[in-house]
């Protein structure tokens, strides 16, 4: 007799499982566009927000406020975190995403330091703590829902798709920019108000996200387990699970500075470094992302067979060693598909951290803190390490040492190894089976 599948992976279940996934993923893309539009065209709008000087230091400008709008991202991730653990994963998602729309349509719309002078980089602060806080919210809700919404067997592959999302929209901002630079408007045109034109997409896009997420499933874990516990959502329960916190800091710690280096500040490194023009540099870091992008949920069904520790293992390990070589070629790297490559590898080890570190994290907390205890830890973590990386890379630039950055890259990244030798392998010892 055949026995009958069971509930979750019954053909109905499992539609509605990827219509759930699907839903949560295209609201995560559309944040994501929005956060990296400020990044991708900040060499076109720094000049609108600071008075006239060397481009590195307008660039340091934008970049400082990149930093702020990071360091928001905790107070977005405990806030955030306790309303979803409180009142559910789609309700912080709906939240989320309404904040970023906010924070996108203020800068689309702010005049320059020309017309109302230091009224203008105090609201791009204002706006950037809007979408700081928005983000910060995000991960930890996102990387809870795909997980939660996701079968033990599958789990690694479906959580990949939050870094799918994120790559595609930054590749959207990218995108946005290459066919601005390329077909619609010249480099004039892009300085003096050209650069305003994906602020808006971006308003409109969150909108239509958040509708899409007013529709999303509650997940299982949360309306079975969470419901009715007095103690979730708290401070006081996440202080519970002390080591499961300083795991998460620890093992993002060299995953997000690896991460924003190759993917965000790249585009930067290779006009204010490598000599590569804004075109060809914009065409660079989108060829490398697109591929980045396909290759998470691969490394992602790869942890499922063999397991989460050794991809990040040999991630901490590949990082340490080839950092300092790839930059240090990269810095001296004038041919378009030399830098590609190059940027590509780094991208490559890279992905064995990001395409699992969401799983990785929602599996060592218990559902009623879940939430919380993803976003608000791993926010700190970006926002000291991730959020300053531009900036110090700028930084040590300007003060005519380019090369310390390398190395402190390569330091986060050996400090993280650590944490990923010393831990448990999530997948064998997952704290999603108590659901």
């Amino acid at each position: 007799m055949t026995q009958k599948p069971a509930l979750s992976e019954q053909p109905e279940a499992i539609g509605h499982r990827l219509k759930s996934i699907f839903g949560g993923s295209i609201g995560n893309l559309v944040e994501w566009y929005d956060w990296y539009v400020y990044s991708a065209f900040s060499l076109y709008f720094a000049g609108s927000f600071f008075p006239k000087g060397s481009e590195t230091a307008q660039l340091l400008n934008t970049a400082g406020i990149f930093a702020i709008g990071f360091l928001m991202r905790p107070i977005g991730g405990w806030v955030m975190g306790v309303y979803a653990d409180r009142k559910g994963r789609k309700a912080a998602l709906t939240l989320s995403v309404l904040l970023m729309s906010a924070g996108s349509l203020l800068i689309a719309i702010v005049p320059g330091y020309q017309r109302i002078g230091i009224a203008a980089p105090v609201i791009l602060v204002l706006a950037r703590i809007i979408q700081g806080l928005s983000v910060g919210g995000e991960y930890g809700t996102s990387a809870t829902y795909l997980s939660e919404m996701a079968t033990k067997k599958h789990r690694g592959f479906y959580s990949s798709f939050q870094y799918v999302t994120l790559i595609m929209g930054q590749l959207l901002a990218l995108g946005v920019l290459v066919l601005l630079q390329r077909y619609f408007l010249s480099q004039q045109q892009l300085h003096s108000w050209g650069w305003r034109i994906p602020f808006g997409i971006g308003a409109v896009l969150a909108v239509s996200a958040m509708y899409l997420r007013r529709n999303l499933l509650e997940t299982e874990s949360f309306n079975k387990v969470n419901q009715g516990n007095p103690n979730r959502g708290t401070m006081k329960a996440l202080m519970e699970h002390p080591k499961a916190v300083m795991m998460v800091i620890g093992l993002t710690m060299g995953g997000t500075v690896a991460f924003y280096t190759f993917s965000t500040y790249m585009q930067k490194f290779l006009v204010n470094t490598s000599g590569f023009s804004k075109n060809d540099a914009t065409l660079i870091s989108t060829l490398t992302l697109l591929v980045f992008m396909l290759v998470q949920p691969l490394f992602g069904l790869l942890s499922d067979k063999i397991g989460r520790k050794p991809l990040l293992i040999t991630f901490g390990i590949l990082g340490s060693v080839a950092t300092i070589p790839i930059m240090t070629a990269l810095s001296k790297t004038h041919q378009l598909w030399p830098a590609f490559g190059l940027i590509m590898l780094a991208l490559l080890i890279t992905s064995l951290y990001t395409s699992i570190n969401a799983v990785v994290k929602a599996e060592l907390f218990p559902v009623n803190v879940r939430a919380l205890g993803v976003g608000f830890p791993y926010a700190i973590a970006v926002s000291v390490f991730g959020g300053s990386a531009e900036y110090l890379a700028l930084l040590f630039k300007d003060e005519g040492h380019a090369d310390w950055f390398y190395w402190y890259v390569t330091a986060c990244i050996g400090i993280s190894l650590i944490v990923y030798a010393s831990m448990n392998d999530t997948k064998k010892y997952s704290r999603m089976e108590e659901d």
